[in-house]
């Protein structure tokens, strides 16, 4: 299905192959995950952490936490796996680290933007749980389960996607396109060099 671009015709949207996931698709699953997060995690004694994996998951997380109604606290963690352009290098590295005192009592939910292979988040709950979190869970609002390398599913995801180039909504290539309020397909000739 080709949408049309919502606003003006700009440099950025002239990238965009077409929109994927609109704004208004993207706060429906936005208000359906927050129904499950509240659902799961209400009661006196959860101490809910939002930690989000910078960049990307901004926009997301700010979005998800409005229409959260259970008590949340954010944190920030800066992860890597990725070098310049689209190839991930495999490793993972944090430049972020979280640290609390309190950590033992979080009831810590990842929050990302997107899943390809699900190396860095099964490292991050691996990592948090070892480091004496009471709980990891996961959030996602874009899954790309045929990219996946390790056997890992999120707790919450938004929209399984396919094996697409996509961006907006906190999602870049070279630091571009994370303002664009839809997740778009990115035009190949964008990211690909003859």
């Amino acid at each position: 299905m080709t949408r049309t671009l919502p606003g003006r015709d700009t440099v950025m949207h002239s990238d965009i192959e077409r929109v994927l996931i609109s704004e208004t698709e993207i706060d429906e699953i936005i208000t359906r995950i927050a129904k499950e997060i509240d659902r799961d995690y209400s009661g006196s004694d959860r101490k809910l952490l939002l930690l989000c994996i910078l960049k990307g998951s901004v926009v997301f997380m700010g979005e998800l936490m409005k229409k959260i109604t259970v008590p949340v606290e954010i944190d920030f963690m800066k992860v890597s796996s990725y070098g310049a352009g689209t190839s991930s290098s495999g490793n993972i590295n944090i430049m972020l680290d979280l640290y609390r005192r309190d950590l033992d009592s979080c009831d810590i939910l990842i929050v990302e933007d997107i899943i390809d292979s699900g190396r860095t988040l099964s490292y991050l709950v691996n990592y948090l749980t070892l480091k004496g979190a009471k709980s990891v869970r996961t959030v996602t609002l874009l899954d790309k389960p045929s990219r996946r390398e390790v056997d890992f599913q999120p707790d919450y995801h938004g929209m399984i996607i396919p094996d697409l180039f996509v961006v907006g909504y906190g999602l870049d290539y070279n630091e571009k396109y994370r303002a664009l309020p839809f997740v778009g397909i990115l035009k190949p000739e964008v990211y690909t060099h003859n």
